[in-house]
């Protein structure tokens, strides 16, 4: 290995390569993106249909089936989830991982294109959206009022969208809760009675007027001119002076029998803030830009646009990102130089400052030069690439410190500051750059995990493996040529490594002898050590991500299916008021008919419809020591609360998935699945642990029915989209057409009875029809209302109808334990024939995130074998490593065991560093063992004469890695906690066991061929 000799001949070329690397990650570092949560696209798109007034067994036959059979024909699909309700389709297209997102989006696209010509024309919205955790809003604003029209707030909004928009690093402001406006021609039912004219003469005439059919153009012998026409509506007034017709010697206009106003329509979706009228602007971030700086530009348009609002229009921040990464980033960044400072004291204890200032210096570099590469890979700063780094510190010390002690060690047998880091250096250097090689070998896995897990972590393992390279470079290059010129034969050993240095020749070599002496006893008892804590595992638990650590929660309020609009509103204002009086409480967004704008990563807005409600509630701190219990308490509260079904929902990390519980009900009977759905809910709810179990497709709701005489409409010479239509504009209304304003602002023109602001049952008491003689004939007559029971809302998983009942868990519950203990149950239950379920929710993500890492697995131990081979020249002897890996399991069970935390995949994360540490400490040992009998020692001599040379080194990286780590494992971080508990509990034992089983297990397997000994 000629780098080091290279590095302290040719210094001046290596300084400036290392300027160069520092500075690029110098500017990465200030320049790079920065967010709260990674930032990643995968293969997923939404199809939203809106057909108003249209029953989900007709939603299902007419556009749900029709779009999945042509998005069921695409390759490289992974799932179809739909959900079907009065009115709206939604389908949800999951690819395979790693499929490309723009192609698999154009490939659903054309697939809907494809049928769309099949679809009802009455469909009024059909939107197809390309799914991605970093298109969500890093800034939801409310513009709020309390007297205000929402014409004055939608001026504003429209303002204020246009400004942010143009902010750099913006990528689009949606803007919600903003109440549709229409022109509403509202007549009166007893007048047109009165006069003989229907609904549809109306609608006829007005539609006709409103119509602007381009006249073409005309030559006049050289000139060429553009014939206008009549147009379209230039103002209410001429809508107001239509005619509709002549009767008894005058002329009947609009004006005589309607009303013309520009006004809301029917409320679908309304918002408040904090009890006030409001208005939600969410901004979006574009990909690869700086949340800071983008956040600047937001304040300085919000601070320039705040003189313009009048009439009591206030802008106020209902989530602002940027706190929250600001707080995240700076306290991962805390705990990184936290523990930066424990491994600088650790190594100057122990190595004295000379050596340790080599070694912290290679801290920095590794981190800043990373940094970097990881710019370069296209990640940016977030949790997990921090996370990677704060890994990645207990490390990337372990090379330094490898390569300087053996440098030291050569400046006290008497060479020069250059021989002695040239030597020293080469002598470790292959098992440096080996055991780095392992290490991100066993980070591998993750590397190649195509799941939702697997990409929502992959910038931690980039970020560990880019920084432990880095260090693999700065402790062949940088290390030895900094040791060259600081280092000194002279320099006392300090009195820590002197201390460490007669332990390792006393006690532990006398302990070591006896170890070697009775080699059976020391496998056979590890051996119990390991099965006593694979014993822990049950008690442990599994789980996959815990919850998010978050200053915000949500309120989903159920009403009963057929519940008005205004009665939801009721229920939500009630529920806010007993949310509102919480002292942890800071804000609340309410949302009454709608979920609230996406403000999380893996949360994406629900249900569309007026029966629901959503309350976003911030709150005064992020810790679950208090949050958990306010959820507790407001779920005691709204328990009480009859006629509606109120769930209170924390925030969880990880991929999305529906409720940590969530149970898949398949069946194509329609009764059978209501009723087996209902079964279901009451044993889930029944189970301990079980909290907020809903079931969506358990509720039914009831419908009018017109049931028209079809032969007596046809004898009247009715049509039967005639009678459609007209209860169709008596009811919601219909459009006739569009009016554009002044202002160029465009609005729906709808025809509908001014009795009766909303839809109420006496309509149909006044509507009349046109017969083909002319004359009006009662609706009663030729058809019956009749009261029919009907399913609400039902979903489809890859094509198949479906009822899923979901549910959360209450704290002190493992996900893993309730999720077992339902599907027990289950598996007890009487299914009828054709009926069978499935387990989604946090099982079926941990089962895919766990179980597809086998094949990975697979290859990293052959991976890590092959690198061992090429080290030792040797099958045999990479048994001995691989022999220590599961021994590192003992520690990181029983810490896990003691601090109470499951085995997440954070700590399996944890598990995997731990194997890479192992592994490098055992290589050390191994290597050097093998040179000294190549020097002419014994097996025996050898392998203890290692054991004692290498303890100071070994001990030494163990402390560093504990120290980089305890900041974060000490945060009581939900997530990241596990993980480095696992770590230092697993080093603690395996560094002694290390230190023990690998020389008894080299006294057996330590074998040579010939030519490696000469």
């Amino acid at each position: 290995m000629q780098l080091p000799e290279l590095a302290v001949r040719n210094h001046q070329f290596t300084w400036v390569m290392f300027l160069l690397l520092l500075l690029l990650g110098v500017v990465s570092f200030f320049s790079m993106p920065r967010s709260e949560d990674p930032q990643f696209d995968f293969s997923a798109a939404v199809v939203k249909v809106v057909n108003p007034g249209t029953t989900p067994l007709d939603m299902e036959k007419l556009v749900a089936d029709p779009i999945e059979q042509a998005i069921n024909e695409l390759d490289d699909l992974r799932v179809i989830k739909t959900n079907i309700e009065d009115g709206l389709v939604v389908i949800r297209v999951e690819f395979l991982y790693g499929t490309d997102p723009e192609d698999k989006y154009d490939d659903v696209v054309a697939a809907v294109g494809r049928v769309r010509a099949d679809l009802p024309d009455s469909i009024v919205d059909l939107d197809i959206d390309k799914i991605s955790p970093a298109d969500v809003s890093i800034l939801q604003l409310a513009l709020t009022a309390q007297d205000a029209s929402y014409r004055v707030l939608q001026r504003h909004a429209d303002a204020l969208e246009q400004r942010l928009e143009r902010v750099a690093g913006v990528k689009r402001v949606d803007v919600a809760a903003l109440p549709q406006l229409e022109v509403q021609v509202q007549a009166d039912q007893r007048t047109l009675n009165a006069l003989g004219i229907s609904v549809d003469e109306i609608y006829q005439v007005i539609s006709q007027a409103a119509a602007n059919t381009p006249g073409g153009h005309v030559n006049a012998g050289a000139r060429r001119f553009t014939v206008r026409t009549s147009g379209d509506f230039s103002s209410l007034q001429q809508i107001r002076d239509t005619p509709l017709r002549a009767q008894d010697g005058r002329t009947i206009y609009v004006r005589d029998l309607a009303r013309v106003q520009l006004t809301e329509g029917l409320p679908s979706y309304r918002a408040k803030f904090n009890g006030e009228k409001a208005v939600f602007l969410s901004v979006v971030q574009r990909k690869g830009s700086q949340i800071f700086d983008v956040m600047a530009g937001i304040d300085a348009v919000l601070n320039d646009y705040q003189p313009r609002l009048n009439e009591g229009v206030r802008v106020q921040r209902v989530m602002d990102q940027s706190v929250s990464v600001e707080r995240q980033i700076s306290g991962f960044f805390s705990n990184l130089n936290q523990g930066l400072v424990l491994v600088a004291v650790l190594a100057l204890l122990v190595l004295g400052w000379r050596p340790a200032l080599v070694v912290v210096t290679a801290i920095p570099l590794s981190i800043f030069i990373a940094i970097g590469w990881v710019d370069f890979s296209g990640f940016g700063l977030q949790q997990m690439s921090i996370v990677g780094l704060v890994i990645a510190l207990g490390l990337l010390v372990d090379n330094a410190i490898v390569v300087v002690e053996n440098v030291s060690r050569h400046l006290r047998d008497g060479d020069s500051s250059s021989a002695a880091a040239i030597e020293g250096s080469r002598q470790v250097a292959w098992a440096v750059t080996s055991g780095t090689l392992t290490t991100v070998l066993a980070f591998l896995p993750m590397l190649l995990l195509q799941n939702g897990s697997g990409t929502f972590m992959r910038a931690m393992p980039v970020t560990v493996t880019l920084t432990l390279f880095a260090s693999l470079l700065i402790a062949l290059m940088l290390t030895p040529l900094l040791a060259s010129k600081i280092a000194r034969a002279a320099t006392p050993m300090p009195k820590a490594q002197q201390a460490l240095e007669r332990f390792a020749s006393t006690v532990y070599l006398r302990w070591l002898n006896k170890a070697l002496k009775y080699p059976a006893r020391v496998m056979v008892v590890s051996i119990a050590l390991l099965v006593a804590s694979l014993s822990l595992f049950p008690a442990i638990g599994v789980s996959l991500f815990p919850k998010a650590e978050k200053p915000m929660i949500l309120v989903n309020i159920d009403m009963p299916e057929g519940t008005s609009f205004a009665d939801t509103q009721r229920m939500a204002n009630r529920v806010e008021a007993i949310v509102s009086q919480q002292e942890l409480v800071v804000d609340i967004a309410q949302n009454v008919g709608r979920g609230n704008p996406r403000i999380y990563y893996n949360i994406f807005p629900s249900r569309q419809t007026v029966n629901f409600a959503q309350l976003f509630v911030t709150l005064k701190t992020s810790s679950l020591d208090d949050v958990e219990p306010l959820v507790v308490s407001l779920r005691s509260q709204l328990a009480d609360i009859a006629g509606a079904q109120i769930l209170v929902k924390e925030f969880l990390q990880g991929p999305p998935i529906e409720a940590p519980v969530s149970i898949r009900v398949i069946g194509e009977d329609l009764d059978e699945l209501q009723r087996v759905s209902r079964d279901i809910a009451d044993l889930m709810d029944g189970t301990p642990g079980v909290v907020g179990v809903d079931n969506p497709v358990g509720k039914h709701k009831v419908d009018l029915h017109v049931n028209i005489n079809r032969d007596k409409a046809a004898m009247l010479g009715i049509p039967l989209n005639r009678i459609d239509k007209t209860i169709r504009t008596a009811l919601v209304g219909a459009t006739m057409g569009s009016y554009r304003d002044d202002e160029g602002e465009e609005f729906p023109l709808t025809l509908r009875f001014a009795e009766f602001p909303t839809p109420q049952l006496a309509v149909f008491d006044g509507i009349y029809l046109t017969t083909a003689s002319g004359s009006l004939m009662p609706l009663k007559q030729v058809a019956e209302i009749e009261l029919q029971t009907s399913i609400a809302r039902f979903q489809h998983y890859n094509t198949e109808r479906m009822a899923r009942v979901t549910a959360d868990v209450i704290p002190g519950y493992t996900t893993e334990a309730v999720t077992n203990a339902v599907v027990e149950r289950l598996q007890q239950y009487d299914w009828p024939a054709g009926m069978r379920f499935s387990v989604g929710g946090e099982q079926e993500n941990r089962k895919e995130a766990f179980g597809g890492m086998t094949q990975a697995l697979i290859l990293t131990v052959f991976g890590i074998f092959a690198v061992l081979v090429l080290q030792f020249h040797s099958f045999v002897q990479p048994l001995i490593v691989f022999a220590a890996i599961p021994f590192a399991l003992i520690g990181a069970l029983v810490a896990l065991y003691i601090t109470g935390y499951t085995f997440s995949f954070t700590a399996f994360i944890g598990l995997t560093s731990l194997i890479g540490i192992v592994v490098n400490n055992s290589i050390i040992l191994v290597d050097y063992a093998n040179q000294m009998r190549k020097d002419g020692m014994e097996k025996l001599d050898a392998i203890a004469a290692a054991a004692r040379t290498r303890f100071v080194p070994i001990v030494l990286t163990t402390l560093t890695t504990i120290g980089g780590l305890l900041p974060l494992t000490l945060s009581g971080s939900s997530m990241w906690s596990p993980m480095g508990w696992a770590i230092i509990g697993g080093l603690l034992v395996s560094t002694l066991l290390t230190l023990i089983v690998v020389p008894v297990l080299y006294q057996y397997l330590g074998r040579m061929n010939q030519d490696d000994l000469a």
